[in-house]
């Protein structure tokens, strides 16, 4: 995605990486694809070596595969030109944990070669938020994850759109945010962000982009009974 303020472009920015190709994975869905992934970003006009930050709204197997990518048998970062940017808390808890192999696994090829290029920032994210870059702040949206971060973008025309990463993970956690996932680490913790989250966004002109949902992709939330819905924007082309 492309930030402008004014005239200057500020800089290329990919939130989340994905699930990545190559790799030994425990599901079977994700395990060693071969996606043209990389061509389509490069068709859409940015190819990795155009790419300036690579936000990690957390560290999932499916949100940092394409952090890396396989050259002559060794895992190297994908967007060398980028930095890679995550919480610092989020990092710590990992650092901590007892993993098991599938995780580990993940970590030593999608993770830990981001870090030995020397290319992974740690940044300190307060609970009301953290400006990156000029219209580019990350949210503390924790109970996903220790430390799951949401993106807020705003332009040089004041228009806000806001990504989710799994803080919202489904459609149906607009209607009913007390669902929630079997592997968030604090699910209490998790819905409370969820209803803040949608809570800032409803009745706004805030342009929703849930990471995970299926078409419609993007829409604005409206407070629906004791919910909120999704009304779908069609994309311009």
């Amino acid at each position: 995605m492309r930030y402008i303020r004014g005239a200057t472009t500020l800089s290329i920015v990919l939130v989340d990486t994905g699930i990545g190709n190559g790799k030994t994975r425990a599901n079977p869905a994700w395990h060693d694809l071969r996606t043209g992934y990389l061509d389509r970003l490069t068709a859409a006009g940015f190819p990795p070596d155009s790419v300036d930050l690579v936000v990690l709204t957390h560290l999932h197997t499916d949100h940092v595969g394409w952090n890396t990518r396989e050259v002559n048998g060794a895992w190297v970062p994908t967007f060398p030109g980028a930095r890679y940017v995550t919480s610092r808390v989020e990092r710590a808890f990992w650092a901590g944990y007892a993993m098991d192999a599938p995780r580990r696994q993940m970590f030593d090829d999608s993770v830990l070669p981001v870090e030995a290029a020397g290319l992974l920032d740690l940044v300190d994210v307060p609970p009301e938020g953290a400006e990156l870059a000029p219209g580019l702040s990350l949210l503390p949206t924790p109970g996903r994850t220790p430390r799951h971060l949401a993106v807020r973008l705003t332009g040089a025309d004041g228009e806000k759109a806001l990504i989710t990463g799994d803080c919202v993970h489904h459609p149906v956690q607009l209607a009913h945010p007390a669902i929630g996932s079997c592997v968030d680490i604090d699910p209490e913790r998790a819905e409370r962000s969820r209803r803040e989250l949608l809570a800032s966004a409803a009745g706004t002109d805030t342009l929703v982009l849930g990471t995970h949902f299926p078409p419609p992709t993007a829409g604005r939330v409206t407070v629906d009974g004791g919910g909120h819905r999704l009304l779908p924007v069609a994309p311009s082309v």
